[in-house]
Parts: structure tokens; sequence; C-alpha cells
């Protein structure tokens, strides 16, 4: 009994430890995601007004741009200007030293982006350092430009789909198979589906269930039903790839074979003994060949070149049991 005891603190300790790592590790991934630069020291703030010496061009295009409208009381150091992101530039606009101002090219995806998120911090950016973007030196500036004129909404440097598959080659050959969202036909984006800055689904747009997000447009498959198809409820993704398959209906197989992972082949269809006349039903009862598929011996073959959907047409769910017949004794197509 000791023993015992002793074995389950040891698991309880080792449990620990590791839940204590992991915390560490993913505080240490958000802290070097959003560490700000450190300002240019002995730098004073000087205002906008003589940027526009030297950048004069930068200034003309930034002239009337959100950021140049945004209120001082707006900001995340109560100032608007330039030096609201790049830091005091006193010492800057004496010596025309670029490394004696903040600039973004010298900074890593993820500094560059905690100077953003100082201002850009609300529930749309929450989750934005814990994602795959960072993760993957993928910064606000990979995406979106700031002093040059955007060519898409919220800044973006380009629109979407085509800014999103720069990065995202495999999506973009998807989109072109026979069964596809229709992205490329200009009734969807990305951002439809996907929380660019971050969600605790997946970096989707639900705070939920993956499912949830599909079935706010396909919602006739959301039931409740009696008899319920348990991937539907679990997991649509399960079953289908929303970025495109060569199969119908974003299918990931075809049938019979994407159902035979699961289900292999019904009595009814699928199987026949080798010795005729020796076939059971479900209940065990022997009965005739000839009764029980009609002696036909290429049934298992039938079974793998027929759609599970010409019989079974509400695979989402349904109310009516799979396999019986209303009013017939033990319920049994037959």
């Amino acid at each position: 009994m000791k023993r015992n005891w002793l074995l389950l603190g040891a698991g309880l300790l080792m449990v620990l430890a590791l839940t204590i790592t992991a915390c560490t590790t993913l505080s240490d991934q958000r802290a070097s995601v959003l560490k700000l630069p450190v300002p240019v020291e002995g730098a004073q703030f000087a205002g906008s007004e003589a940027c526009a010496d030297c950048h004069e061009e930068l200034m003309a295009t930034f002239a009337g741009s959100i950021h140049d409208r945004i209120l001082a009381k707006e900001t995340a150091i109560g100032m608007k200007g330039c030096e609201t992101c790049h830091g005091p530039a006193s010492l800057h606009m004496d010596s025309e030293d670029p490394e004696q101002i903040i600039t973004f090219e010298s900074l890593d995806a993820g500094t560059a982006s905690a100077v953003c998120l100082r201002c850009h911090s609300d529930g749309a950016h929450f989750d934005w350092a814990g994602t795959s973007h960072p993760m993957n030196d993928v910064g606000c500036l990979s995406c979106h430009k700031i002093h040059n004129p955007p060519v898409a909404a919220n800044s973006l440097e380009r629109a979407e789909p085509e800014l999103c598959y720069e990065c995202h080659a495999l999506e973009r050959a998807k989109m072109y198979y026979p069964s596809h969202h229709p992205v490329k036909e200009g009734k969807m984006v990305c951002s439809d589906c996907h929380a660019n800055h971050g969600s605790m689904v997946n970096n989707l747009k639900t705070d939920e269930r993956l499912n949830d997000l599909c079935l706010s447009c396909h919602a006739r498959y959301q039931g409740p039903f009696v008899f319920e198809h348990s991937p539907v409820s679990d997991d649509c993704m399960i079953c289908h790839d929303p970025h495109g398959t060569v199969s119908n209906n974003l299918k990931k197989a075809n049938e019979p074979y994407l159902c035979l992972q699961c289900h292999e082949p019904h009595f009814h269809a699928g199987r026949t003994s080798t010795a005729m006349g020796t076939q059971k039903d479900p209940y065990g009862n022997m009965i005739p060949a000839e009764d029980y598929n009609s002696g036909n011996k290429s049934a298992w073959a039938q079974a793998y070149t027929t759609k599970c959907t010409q019989c079974h047409s509400q695979v989402h769910g349904s109310d009516l049991p799979s396999q019986t017949v209303p009013g017939q004794g033990g319920g049994l197509t037959r």
C-alpha cells in the first residue's frame, strides 16, 4: 500500500513539473513576442513637423491616413505623430543617424508588432501573441503597410485572398480543386472563417467549437436530430476539407471509401457466405442464401462500388433510424 502511494505521489509530481514547464515555455514565448524596443537613450520628443524636412514623400502619403487622423488621447502614450511609433527623435533629427531612432527594418517581427499592440490591444488582437503567425516570424508589418497608401481595407498590402496566398500556397492550390469554397469566385475571403489576429480555436472566428463556425452558414445540418452522426457532432473536418478537395461536397475521399474508414460494409449489401445457404441475419438466425442477397457472391464488390448516400441520404443526422422500416417486425430492411 505504501508503495502505491509513493508511485501516485511521484506521478503527481511529474504532472505538476510538466505543467509548470509548459506554462513557463508559453510565458517565455509571449514575452519574447511582446518585448518592446528600447528608445534611444537621451533622446527627447521633438514633434513630427521636423520629419518632413527629410521624409517629405513619406509624410505626404502618411497625411490623411487613419494613423494620422487618430487623436492623441486614443494612443497608448497620449500623443500622435511619427514619434508615437518611432520613439523620441531629437537625436536623430540632429545627426540624421538612423541608429538614433527606432527603425522597424532593424527589428524582428515580434518586437515590431509589440509597438502596434500597445494601441491595438482589443479583443480582436488579444490572442495574437500565441498564434502561428508570430511563432513563424510573421508580424503586423508582414501584411499591413502604414506609410504607403493602402491598396486594400485595413491598411493591408494586398487584398484577400492574394495576400494570404503569399504564404499559404497549399490552400491556394486547393481552391482550384473541383470542390471548394467560393473564394476564387469572389464570394468569400479567408477572414470570413479565420481570425487572422488569433483566437482560442486554431485561428478560427469562433470561441467555442469549430462546428459552430461551419454551422453559421450550414445551419440545416445543425439538428438536433434523433439519430446523430457522431463525426458531425465532433468535428466537421473528420470528413471534410474546407479549403478544397477532388471529391464532391468537400469530402476528403469519395464514397464509399470515406464511409468505410469507420463503417465496415453493412450486412444488407456487403456480406455473403462462401457456402451458400449458411448466411445469418443480424440476430443470429440462419436464412437461405436465396433470401439474402439472392445468393449473389459479388455483393461484397457491389458494396465497394455503391455510394452510401444512395440509401443514407441524411448523413448529417436524421429523425429516422438508418436500417429500420416502421411497422415491420424486427425493423430490418430486407
